[in-house]
């Protein structure tokens, strides 16, 4: 029987499809005691983490018997791939898993965005009656969708603006034009520079790496269409968020969604402090019931035959 350590939040079902098997030590709050954590990890045969733990360091120098990690999510930056390769000890993330939750809030949070609409409550309540105000919100369908990076996630929230009437196109500097995923989707190939320019909403969908930190920075802001929306929801270090603030506050920028900071949690007196349409989630775009219930299974599923 082998020893499974979870660091973070999994679903409860998966857990016990672990603990059917193995000995499992599940502890959302692990992630949050260092100490602990390294003397768990000495003790693991297997170690599944979602994005807040770093695999890596002390941490990783400490898994000597591990045979596997489990990566409840897609992103990868918080796990020193390379050297875990080096080690021999592979790195299983939940592909395509979250690719739904994902593409919705893009959909969503672009749609409140460009209406403008949907945050009067207090007024209307108060009795005042802000109808003039929020009489020149834009519709989604007939705008122009740019994706850059333009894997799953991208590709399926193609789709879902599709179905609403967008037109939709993409940069991912992994795929040229004649990839077959753009003949199939009908999404067009663009250079950045010409996405950037045309696009009435933009969404990241890109890993933080060296290339493509600060991606989104005031030049590149500067570049978009006045009145143009950004969403990111792929890692925070791809936009510089004091360049995001200012484009907000001078109406350069139509709205911002982003579900990723540099920081998480975001410090308290952050620039965003009275930014306008600008919508903020703690990290969970790609988190919803039936999300982390596909991401959960999947992991257990993997490690399980890791283990076998």
């Amino acid at each position: 029987m082998a020893r499974v350590v979870i660091t973070e939040f999994m679903d409860e079902r998966a857990v016990d499809r672990l603990r059917a098997r193995h000995d499992v030590l599940y502890d959302p709050k692990l992630v949050d005691d260092a100490p602990r954590l390294r003397d768990e990890a000495a003790r693991a045969d297997a170690l599944i983490v979602r994005n807040r733990t770093q695999v890596r360091g002390e941490l990783l120098a400490a898994l000597d018997r591990c045979k596997v990690v489990g990566r409840l999510g897609v992103g990868l930056d918080n796990i020193d791939v390379g050297a875990c390769e080096a080690r021999g000890l592979p790195v299983i993330p939940a592909t395509g898993a979250n690719a739904l939750s994902v593409a919705e809030y893009v959909i969503a949070t672009a749609m409140a965005l460009l209406r403008g609409a949907y945050l009067s409550t207090g007024e209307v309540t108060a009795g005042r009656w802000p109808r003039n105000a929020l009489s020149n919100g834009r519709e989604i369908g007939g705008k122009t969708l740019g994706l850059i990076g333009f894997g799953s996630i991208g590709q399926l929230t193609a789709r879902l603006a599709q179905g609403l009437g967008m037109h939709v196109v993409a940069h991912d500097a992994m795929m040229d034009a004649s990839h077959p995923a753009h003949a199939q989707s009908g999404v067009q190939a663009l250079a950045l520079s010409e996405l950037i320019a045309s696009a009435d909403v933009i969404s990241l969908h890109v890993p933080l790496v060296d290339g493509t930190r600060h991606l989104f920075d005031a030049t590149r802001i500067a570049a978009m269409k006045p009145g143009a929306v950004l969403i990111n929801s792929a890692r925070g270090g791809v936009v510089d968020e004091r360049a995001v603030a200012a484009a907000l506050k001078s109406g350069h920028l139509g709205g911002a969604a982003l579900d990723v900071f540099e920081a998480e949690p975001m410090p308290a007196g952050h620039v965003f402090d009275g930014c306008p349409n600008l919508i903020l989630t703690p990290h969970v775009a790609g988190v919803t019931a039936e999300a982390n219930e596909r991401v959960s299974f999947m992991i257990a599923d993997k490690v399980l035959e890791r283990l076998s």
